[in-house]
């Protein structure tokens, strides 16, 4: 039976796991240490240096008759023999470590469908327990081996987007609060962009020989993706090797696509896994997960980081290094296709609605109703009487090296904005110059709880990007009376995100616009998948009035919410008697 594209996917990742000395850790087994033992780091065991420990993360194996396996390089520079400086491009061989490093990858024996149909022709009185199927994975799945180091390789198209996108003024931190306190992600920032390229000493039975990949320069914003790694690197893989999770693309930079974004939810230990596209049933490997946590001003962004393998296998063919021989046969370069070209995708019609509002004191987003009207959140125009609007084009380019996204700014004067004592957090700008070729969206009349949506704005990076698509659902649908008055979504949603569209994924109407995520005041925390929006139900008859008559005045019915709705988005209901809400 062949397998599922998602089944090609959990075959090719494993872990990777390195160490100093095999025989140091005599008998010890990575996948039944501590998590932290992982990093290096663990109570029971001091190292007596910063390379005498357990490091693991996951792995891509891009080809299993060749045994060839890519991973996140960080888990060997604890073990470099001279410190690499940031500025250092060269190529590592073999020879730049110590002759006694330790390499094992850890992956699946065959391919699940496999063993699943085994187990199901099994006669139930021959199963174990119950006739349950357990939790964890049988032993006799997967498979150990030791692995050598070809080469590791930098990218720099990646390392100059990457510096240009996440400036350090910023407040961007990729790593977990543990590593946070012990100050390692200072080196994990000068890691990034470094790849290691692995090749194991024994032959792994075939099942898919080769990964298919994707170039990324002709990736498109809000497709579906998956990412595929193993939570907590070596800890415990019975049950962590491979997990997949789901998402969308919601944003690209560089040179060809070389950063890429997702929702996609990853977890430590996921670094070095793959991110895949699939297309007309067909699964393309599209990058190499590097990191899967980031913040921003302490502020948690809800992304994952990933580098576009395309780049990274062209850096590979470009090195210098005796251990390429190893992977001249695989031909690598002739295995990367291009994606189909296609018309417009819905997703395209719905980011070129999202624009960019400048009240010239802070930013935030907006949507193109009409040619010339915009709508947002009070909060972004911060009570300015006139704001910047910038469209962004994505066909404009410049540089010879990294691809500005380039954006064209119109005045707006802002014609109406709800009082601060409003629960309704609305202004409308008009434009002082007409937009043209954007097509309007279409206002939703209904909504349905647990139907896909996604979130389009500007939220983190500004205008260093194009505008960013998160996915989710929506959560909840909170009504006063006969009508809806806020929707609740699971979609990642960051400063910057606040007067952004929400659209339904499948029909792509416009069902309102965001006005915050969630703080817990007590802790501080953010919670970027906990977010409200304003119906646009409760806008649409204001707004048609004054697209028709140019008459502001219904939109005053907003300051004139009452009791109920108030109490809704304060998040809370009337103080009397209640405990005052944390968030």
């Amino acid at each position: 039976m062949m397998m599922s594209p998602l089944q090609i996917a959990e075959c090719s990742g494993c872990v990777v796991t390195t160490s100093q000395t095999q025989t140091s850790h005599a008998g010890a087994d990575p996948s039944r240490v501590p998590s932290d033992l992982c990093r290096g780091r663990s109570e029971q065991h001091v190292p007596r240096s910063e390379g005498d420990g357990w490091w693991s993360c996951s792995g891509v194996i891009l080809d299993r008759s060749a045994g060839i396996v890519i991973c996140q390089a960080d888990v060997f520079f604890p073990f470099l023999k001279e410190p690499l400086s940031p500025s250092d491009l060269t190529v590592l061989s073999p020879d730049d470590f110590p002759p006694d490093l330790w390499i094992r990858v850890e992956c699946p024996l065959e391919a699940k469908i496999d063993a699943e149909q085994r187990s199901r022709s099994t006669p139930p009185s021959q199963r174990s327990g119950l006739g349950l199927v357990p939790v964890s994975k049988p032993q006799s799945q997967r498979i150990q081996t030791d692995a050598d180091l070809l080469m590791l390789v930098p990218c720099p198209g990646f390392q100059m987007a990457v510096s240009t996108l996440f400036r350090k003024e910023d407040g961007w931190v990729f790593s977990n609060e543990e590593e946070k306190e012990d100050g390692e992600f200072q080196k994990e920032l000068a890691h990034l962009h470094w790849f290691a390229v692995l090749k194991l000493q024994s032959p792994l039975p075939k099942a898919k020989s080769r990964l298919d990949i994707m170039k990324s320069s002709g990736l498109l914003k809000g497709s579906t993706v998956f990412a595929c790694g193993s939570p907590f690197g070596s800890f415990y893989t019975d049950i962590f090797l491979n997990t997949v999770s789901k998402g969308v693309l919601s944003n690209t930079a560089g040179d060809g696509n070389v950063v890429l974004l997702t929702d996609a939810r990853c977890l430590p230990g996921s670094e070095g896994g793959g991110v895949y596209l699939l297309e007309n049933g067909t699964l393309y490997l599209i990058g190499i997960i590097v990191a899967p946590l980031c913040w921003k001003a302490n502020e948690w962004v809800g992304l994952t980081l990933a580098c576009s393998i395309s780049q990274i296998i062209n850096d590979i063919i470009k090195a210098d290094i005796a251990g390429k021989r190893e992977l001249a046969a695989l031909e690598m370069g002739q295995r990367i296709v291009d994606r189909p070209k296609r018309g417009a995708r819905p997703s395209e019609h719905l980011m070129a609605v999202a624009v960019l509002v400048d009240s010239g004191q802070s930013w935030g987003s907006g949507v193109l109703l009409k040619s010339k009207l915009v709508l947002t959140c009070r909060h972004v125009v911060r009570h300015s009487s006139k704001v910047s609007v910038k469209v962004h084009n994505a066909n404009m380019t410049s540089g010879n090296h990294y691809a500005i996204q380039r954006f064209h700014p119109v005045r707006g004067n802002v014609v109406f904005s709800t009082h601060e004592s409003s629960p309704y957090d609305i202004a409308i700008v008009q434009l002082e110059e007409d937009i043209s070729g954007i097509p309007e969206p279409v206002l939703a009349s209904s909504y349905y709880a647990g139907e896909d949506v996604c979130i389009v704005g500007f939220g983190a990076l500004g205008e260093r990007c194009g505008p960013s698509v998160t996915s989710g659902v929506l959560s909840s649908v909170i009504s006063v009376g006969d009508g809806p008055v806020m929707l609740q979504t699971s979609c990642a949603v960051h400063g910057g995100s606040s007067g952004g569209p929400l659209f339904a994924a499948h029909s792509g109407e416009l069902l309102g616009i965001v006005a915050s995520n969630t703080k817990d005041n007590n802790t501080g925390a953010t919670y970027p998948h906990l977010n409200f929006s304003v119906p646009v139900t409760i806008l649409r008859a204001a707004l048609d009035r004054y697209v028709e008559f140019g008459d502001l005045r219904s939109f005053g019915e907003l300051n004139k919410a009452g009791l109920a709705v108030r109490d809704v988005w304060r998040l809370q209901r009337s103080p009397e008697n209640v405990f005052q809400s944390k968030l």
